[in-house]
């Protein structure tokens, strides 16, 4: 389908001649100012302004046409920018090497995910000129076996964009291969892998490759500064992503899907330590969940409170104990009791709660509600973080971290006695907000922004101006 390579895939081989023999003077020269390129492609899409643009036209001329000041110069900025933002690169070497191409590299993040990040956004931002992006319309859901005239041009989109494998040109069926592509789309985008069309599907489908770019770009820079200072060992959790991933000296131990806050009741993004593991849980209900989930319920019908295992308690601590018309009364008033939901089956924390401290008063658990992680959109709680693999977690926590291993496993068979176990030394836990990344396998991944959290694209609102 493409005529001719792009500057993409001449960088990567390009690249690859390191491995196999030196460079000659001029490859080198090449790969210097492709790389300056790539650096400079990130500075023009998140913090655009006359200089770079002009920087960027400079560069695309090739090494013949730029002075070695301009040069440079723009490295200068390179350093200034990458190290305003804290990603790490191996600038301080930039000085002892009189090697443009080793200055050059010199510049990159250390990252193991940058050049890939880069390739795919030149990539991108080529497709933005080459392809008419113009939105799609539809007032029917396309599924497999439809006929339709959107087929084709979704067909080719879904083709640049590397999730159809075949495509013709005037198929207007929406035939298996089509389905499959969807799926793989749809995959990507941490979409329900139905293979249907819907708005949802569509809406993404019409992103145009500049604004895919750009969110590939600030969420780099994003999570590469993040990642910067972080200890071996971590726990860290992209809300968006609705994933949970355990890092080991730089390898996953463990990932699982989780249940986030809804919109309104939003997980916060924070980092902490987890300094406590809790085997059957007691559930202290907070006044404000009180309030707004329970007492409607307890309205309805007064003899939740016993069928849900509540005690209830006044302000001195003491128990009270009423009938469920009592209960279902006092529900429609002033209701100056507090509720605590005893361990056990049926317990909304589940069997396993990991604490950390933070003031949102928010926590990982695990949850009664399986079913709800086979669902697409996970911001479904109140704003702690419910775990799937919850039994990996705390099975990797009691090998790793817990103190006193004989009453753990003289524990496993309770079901209904709370147990806290402190831990050798506290686990770093980070809640981040990330919406797109390339993955190991080097495809772009892109999630909702279910909070509408994605920055406009100023590093002054980020990171701080440089």
């Amino acid at each position: 389908m493409f005529v001719r390579l792009s500057t993409v895939i001449v960088v990567v081989l390009l690249m690859s001649l390191l491995v196999t023999r030196p460079l000659l003077a001029i490859e080198r020269s090449e790969a210097a100012f492709n790389s300056l390129l790539n650096q400079v492609q990130f500075v023009r899409l998140i913090k655009p302004s006359k200089q770079i643009e002009l920087d960027y036209r400079a560069l695309s001329l090739g090494p013949t046409k730029v002075k070695q000041a301009r040069v440079e110069q723009i490295q200068s900025q390179l350093q200034e920018f990458w190290g305003t933002l804290g990603i790490p690169t191996n600038a301080v070497n930039m000085k002892s090497s009189q090697d443009l191409f080793q200055q050059v590299l010199s510049l990159e993040p250390i990252s193991k995910d940058y050049l890939t990040t880069s390739n795919k956004i030149r990539y991108l931002l080529w497709l933005e000129q080459r392809d008419d992006w113009s939105e799609l319309a539809s007032n029917t859901w396309l599924k497999l076996g439809d006929s339709h005239s959107l087929v084709p041009e979704i067909s080719s989109r879904l083709k640049v964009l590397g999730d159809l494998r075949q495509y013709d040109p005037i198929n207007t069926l929406f035939d298996a291969n089509v389905n499959n592509g969807v799926k793989r789309f749809q995959l990507r985008h941490g979409l329900t892998l139905d293979g249907i069309i819907g708005p949802e599907t569509l809406s993404w489908i019409n992103m145009k490759p500049v604004k895919r770019a750009e969110l590939l770009a600030i969420n780099f820079i994003n999570k590469t500064g993040y990642l910067a200072s972080v200890e071996p060992r971590f726990l860290i959790i992209n809300i968006p992503a609705f994933e949970l991933e355990l890092i080991d000296n730089g390898q996953v131990a463990l990932q699982s899907r989780v249940i986030v806050g809804k919109p309104y009741r939003q997980t916060p993004q924070l980092s902490s330590r987890i300094s406590n593991l809790v085997i059957n849980p007691s559930w202290r209900v907070p006044r404000s969940l009180l309030t707004r989930d329970l007492l409607p319920k307890v309205r309805e019908d007064g003899g939740y409170i016993q069928a849900r295992n509540f005690d209830v308690f006044d302000n001195n601590g003491e128990i009270v104990s009423k009938t469920s018309q009592e209960w279902q009364d006092l529900a429609h008033g002033h209701f100056p009791y507090r509720l605590v939901q005893i361990p056990g089956e049926g317990n909304t924390l589940g069997r396993y709660k990991f604490y950390f401290e933070n003031e949102h008063s928010v926590y990982l658990h695990d949850t009664v509600d399986k079913e709800l992680f086979e669902e697409s959109n996970r911001a479904l709680s109140s704003g702690c973080i419910r775990i799937e693999n919850v039994e990996g977690l705390a099975n990797w926590m009691a090998s790793n971290l817990v103190r006193d291993k004989q009453t753990w496993v003289d524990m496993q068979p309770e079901r209904h006695k709370t147990q806290w176990f402190s831990l050798e030394q506290s686990l770093p836990i980070y809640l981040v907000y990330w919406t797109a990344w390339v993955d190991q396998w080097g495809n772009a991944q892109f999630r909702n922004d279910i909070y509408h959290k994605n920055p406009t694209f100023k590093l002054a609102l980020a990171h701080g101006s440089p």
